[in-house]
């Protein structure tokens, strides 16, 4: 029974991480003032309203939210897909961010997408 149930487990647990939404990619742009716009690009297996990525949220590197970006709907057909939020204030002496992408089905992704600010 162990010699079968370990390799499901491992394939199982395999299954779930695929389903995470993922970060590609992410650029940050300072603004004037002194703002910065976040353009992220979202990588997800959406399959309609029950299951799609959902946020994506921009935390300091101690886990302190300072960011998020709703996702109000799936995007079966453009994947993967970019959106951005504008105006984000990053904390004085800050000089990178972690941003993780959040599924409605899974829960945020527990890999965050690391960006060095400058």
């Amino acid at each position: 029974m162990r010699k079968v149930l370990i390799p499901l487990l491992f394939i199982c647990s395999n299954m779930c991480m695929a389903n995470d939404a993922k970060i590609l990619d992410v650029k940050a742009e300072l603004t004037s003032a002194q703002k910065f716009n976040f353009i992220v690009t979202v990588k997800h297996a959406d399959t309609g309203w029950g299951h799609y990525a959902d946020a994506w949220r921009i935390y300091t590197p101690e886990g302190e939210l300072i960011g998020e970006r709703v996702l109000y709907h799936p995007h079966v057909d453009e994947q993967p897909f970019t959106r951005n939020l504008l105006g984000v204030r990053i904390p004085q002496g800050l000089n990178e961010v972690v941003i993780k992408a959040s599924c409605s089905e899974t829960g945020e992704n527990k890999k965050g997408y690391t960006l060095k600010l400058q």
